[in-house]
């Protein structure tokens, strides 16, 4: 396969693909942390798409952070052969408590 770039729009699977997001967890004990995340690259499932693999930390906020590791759902065509993953997970629970995450990564090559 010819390189791809996170621009490319391509019909199929990419096979080395990851994806990035910036969100913000849910609001508890009075703040919120920022979510800067990188998935892993794609792995397949058995009904022909494929999910991703993420861990990491929140940005420090408050005096504490917190850790999460999560799989996406699978591939969401989004036209023009790209596509995206939804993600809905909760964080470790730092300082009493924990925070809910949920969103869209950004689209990457590929329509599944």
């Amino acid at each position: 396969m010819a390189k791809v770039g996170k621009d490319d729009f391509v019909t199929g699977f990419v096979p080395h693909h990851n994806h990035g997001s910036v969100d913000y967890t849910s609001m508890e004990a009075g703040h919120v942390h920022q979510c800067l995340d990188v998935t892993s690259p794609p792995i397949p499932t058995q009904d022909g798409s494929h999910i991703h693999y993420t861990e990491g930390y929140v940005v420090f906020e408050d005096g504490h952070t917190h850790h999460y590791k999560a799989y996406s759902g699978p591939a969401i065509p989004v036209g023009n052969g790209m596509h995206v993953h939804y993600y809905d997970f909760y964080t470790s629970e730092d300082d009493g408590h924990r925070h809910h995450v949920t969103g869209v990564d950004k689209a990457a090559p590929g329509n599944r």
